[in-house]
């Protein structure tokens, strides 16, 4: 691993803090904010509409295995330009869809953009220019992208108050451009191999098979996986939850906001957290502690502000769960072949948290209300945290 200039590795670190809240924020937090408004002015009902936004979040788990080997073999700059551009198309794309079925192949487009635009390529390049030392900016990145919701959902609320979806959507597109292409293009710079090695080498694609075959990682991708999906699918419905209980709907959507402040002050303490133990260990803490939050939300009764308090420390081990898969891999695996080896990590954990917001509302559908369906998540993440103490 050579050891890149400060100032350059820098400049590229701060271009991604500045990429990722952006492509984030469009391509991403925009949605939910515009459901509403694209359902009402074309018919299309909310389910077949949100049906096109999940089809994209599974084509960018799908597509992100390929990213990962490009990265690997071209580095992050051509391929995270390359998304930009195509995140462009697709929200232009988005906006002038004529039909449903149209809606769909532009959000699918959209999710090839995410894979090449969204965090694991971002950790991907910060864990090849970084090596050992990777872990304050990963922590930085996710920091700042962690208020992309924050920052996007209001300004797509204005949008979409003075424009229509389509045009908001448009809007969204040349920000998306303006932004991370130049970024991408300019900043993305450090060097991504040292001189005389190989694109790929042969060595390291032989050790990559072995590591995504091995019984370790098949096991810790379930176990993210499994996760994942509970603490999502729980801190996404918490709305209706926080109702059935007693509050109004303003109160539940504040109590919302404050889980995703409890997510970036998780990550604050990321740092301690993993010079203090290992990493089967903070693993299973941090899922542990985040899956008995999700069950007593399940099983207090009230009142609404401790259950608020609760949801907060549940958001927290969200937040500290995307930085448990942003150095899972490296933490194990070392940094060789990372790109190609995390895309495969990755995969799985990005299709469960596309499927966790509807999963979340079917499971309690199954199970008599979003009580049962919280105690049920968990304890699945629960014991899955309990099985990560070996991994």
């Amino acid at each position: 691993m050579v050891r890149l200039p400060s100032d350059v590795r820098g400049r590229a670190l701060a271009a991604l803090c500045v990429t990722e809240i952006t492509s984030w924020g469009s391509l991403y937090y925009a949605f939910p904010v515009l459901l509403g408004p694209i359902s009402a002015q074309t018919g299309w009902s909310a389910t077949a509409t949100v049906g096109a936004f999940s089809t994209g979040a599974v084509v960018s788990a799908l597509a992100g295995i390929g990213v990962g080997r490009l990265i690997d073999a071209r580095g992050p700059r051509p391929v995270m330009t390359t998304g930009s551009i195509l995140g462009v198309a697709a929200l232009l794309a988005v906006a002038a869809a004529p039909s449903l079925p149209w809606f769909y192949l532009a959000w699918a487009l959209a999710g090839v953009a995410q894979a090449a635009t969204f965090y694991p390529p971002a950790f991907a390049a910060i864990t090849g220019w970084y090596g050992e030392d990777r872990l304050r900016p990963l922590t930085t990145v996710t920091l700042v992208a962690g208020f992309a919701s924050t920052v996007f959902a209001p300004l797509t609320a204005a949008l979409v108050s003075h424009l229509t979806w389509r045009g908001s959507y448009v809007v969204l597109a040349l920000l998306l451009g303006v932004v991370t292409i130049p970024l991408h293009l300019l900043l993305l710079t450090p060097p991504w191999r040292p001189a005389g090695r190989s694109e790929v080498e042969g060595a390291d694609v032989v050790r990559a098979r072995s590591v995504v075959r091995s019984a370790r990682f098949v096991a810790l991708a379930v176990v993210m996986t499994a996760s994942g999906f509970a603490l999502y699918a729980a801190t996404i419905n918490l709305v209706p939850l926080l109702v059935a209980r007693g509050a109004s709907l303003s109160t539940a959507a504040v109590g919302l906001g404050l889980v995703g402040v409890g997510q970036v002050s998780g990550r604050l303490v990321f740092g301690p957290l993993a010079r203090a133990t290992s990493p089967g260990g903070r693993v299973a803490l941090v899922v542990v502690v985040g899956g008995v939050g999700v069950a007593v939300l399940g099983l207090l009764p009230g009142p609404v502000a401790l259950l608020v308090a609760v949801a907060v420390a549940a958001g927290a081990a969200r937040g500290l769960h995307t930085l448990l898969q942003a150095s899972a891999v490296s933490d194990r695996w070392g940094v060789a072949s990372f790109g190609r080896i995390n895309g495969v990590f990755s995969a799985p954990t990005t299709v469960a948290v596309a499927l966790a917001p509807a999963g979340g509302v079917v499971l309690a559908g199954l199970v008599g209300g979003f009580g049962a369906a919280f105690v049920v998540l968990g304890a699945v993440a629960v014991v899955v945290g309990v099985v990560a103490v070996r991994l």
